[in-house]
């Protein structure tokens, strides 16, 4: 019995797309947003010693412009920090906030991980998606929504939690859910339950690639009750994690 040899090729073919994208995504960005783009990209490179330690804050700049990432984001972060469209595509396929196609004024993120999903968590995302008449990652027809479930963002002590441009809605229901997209379609002021004020989608993106954060309540760190019941109880029971030895002979 012979074997006939098999060659694998590796790497996109040329014509291949380093992104799915939609037909009509922008390729390039017209100069003067280019331009300014390029100031802001200088600014972020220069904090990290290696370049393309840049790559996720570049990201989130250029979905700031577009709303989610289009070839036009992808071949600039792939030029200022020397990379191949396939090396930034890679990454920004990889991370869930990086969206791939158009996404409203407000990204509204139901968690639906186990402790959100049985305190009725699921129930809201069937709730909002019936109401709006979108599925799960879709825009609203008007552009104000995109409704899509999220994964756990550490916040199971409020579950269950709807988050809005990542700003957090503690302890949600259907009915409060209902309320708050439609203050979010009207334009009627909307608080989060903690944290800085609401901004675009966009306006998010663009804090995330990490310029100064004005809002008020940005820098709020006060920790609720809630978060520190699990302390307290264990402060009454006089529970103590067990002390495990290091592997030196030295104490912990």
């Amino acid at each position: 019995m012979t074997s006939e040899p098999v060659f694998i090729e590796f790497g996109p073919k040329s014509q291949e797309l380093p992104l799915p994208t939609l037909p009509d995504a922008p390729r390039e960005f017209p100069p003067d947003v280019r331009a300014r783009l390029s100031e802001d990209a200088d600014a972020i490179v220069a904090r990290y010693p290696n370049s393309r330690s840049a790559l996720l804050p570049l990201l989130h700049l250029v979905q700031s412009e577009d709303g989610y990432i289009t070839p036009a984001g992808v071949a600039f972060c792939a030029e200022q920090l020397g990379l191949t469209a396939a090396e930034v595509a890679a990454v920004a396929t990889f991370y869930s906030m990086y969206r791939r196609s158009p996404t409203g004024e407000y990204l509204v993120g139901v968690c639906t991980n186990t402790l959100c999903a049985i305190m009725g968590g699921d129930a809201i995302l069937a709730e909002l998606e019936e109401y709006l008449g979108v599925g799960n990652g879709e825009t609203t027809a008007d552009g104000k929504i995109t409704v899509e479930h999220i994964e756990c963002n550490a916040a199971c002590d409020f579950a269950p939690v709807v988050m809005v441009n990542w700003e957090f809605f503690d302890n949600q229901t259907p009915d409060t859910a209902r309320t708050l997209v439609d203050g979010l379609r009207s334009g009627s002021p909307v608080s989060p339950t903690r944290g800085a004020t609401l901004c675009t989608f966009k306006e998010t993106a663009r804090l995330l690639a990490g310029f100064p954060d004005t809002r008020p309540g940005a820098s709020d760190t006060q920790v609720r009750p809630e978060t520190l019941a699990g302390l307290r109880v264990a402060r009454e029971h006089g529970m103590t994690a067990p002390r495990i030895p290091r592997s030196d002979g030295r104490p912990t």
